[in-house]
C-alpha cells in the first residue's frame, strides 16, 4: 500500500497535468456560430489619374535647354571672342526664348581650353561672356536680365588635350537663373 508521501506526491502530480489539461483546453478556438455576411457590391467608380507631365515647366531652365536643342552654347575660334554667324542664329534663339519670358533671368558663362594661364583664360571667358551679353542686349534682351560669370578653364567639358576637345572647351553657355 502506497504511503501518504506517495499518495501526496501522485496527487500533485495529477493536479498538474489536470491543470495543464485545463490550461490549454481554454486555448483552444472555437468556431463562429455564424459567418459574417458578404460584402455587397459597390457603385463607386473610381476617379483616373492626372494626366502624367509630359514636358518642362514652360520658363524653367529644363524648358530653355529643351527648346534650345543645343543653342545654349556658342563656340570661339582660339584665342577669341568674336560673334560668328553660327553663334549669331544661336543667339537670336536665346532671345527668342528670353522675350517670351521676360521675368526670367540669365547667366552667361565665359570658358576657355586649358592652354593660357589661369588669369589669361579668365579675362578670355569674361571676354566670351560678355560678347554674348552685349550680342543679346543688341537684340533686346534688357541687359539687366543677364549677368556675366568666367569660369576661364577651370570647368571643361571635354578632357582631352587635343584640338576637338580644345574646340569644346572654348564657349559661352547661357543659363536662365530664377
Amino acid at each position: 500500500m502506497p504511503n501518504s508521501t506517495e499518495l501526496k506526491l501522485g496527487l500533485k502530480a495529477g493536479t498538474l497535468v489536470l491543470a495543464a489539461s485545463l490550461a490549454l483546453a481554454g486555448c483552444t478556438k472555437k468556431a463562429p456560430p455564424a459567418l459574417p455576411p458578404a460584402p455587397e457590391p459597390t457603385t463607386a467608380t473610381v476617379a483616373p489619374p492626372p494626366p502624367a507631365n509630359t514636358g518642362p515647366v514652360a520658363g524653367s531652365q529644363a524648358d530653355f535647354a529643351a527648346q534650345m536643342m543645343g543653342q545654349d552654347t556658342i563656340y570661339f575660334d582660339t584665342d577669341k571672342f568674336d560673334i560668328d554667324q553660327a553663334d549669331a542664329a544661336a543667339l537670336k534663339t536665346q532671345a527668342q526664348w528670353l522675350m517670351r519670358y521676360p521675368g526670367k533671368r540669365a547667366t552667361i558663362e565665359g570658358h576657355c581650353d586649358e592652354r593660357g594661364t589661369r588669369e589669361y583664360n579668365l579675362a578670355l571667358g569674361e571676354r566670351r561672356a560678355n560678347a554674348a551679353k552685349n550680342y543679346l542686349a543688341s537684340l533686346g534682351v534688357d541687359a539687366s536680365r543677364l549677368t556675366t560669370i568666367s569660369y576661364g578653364k577651370e570647368r571643361p567639358v571635354a578632357l582631352g588635350s587635343d584640338e576637338a576637345s580644345w574646340a569644346k572647351n572654348r564657349r559661352a553657355v547661357t543659363v536662365t537663373v530664377d
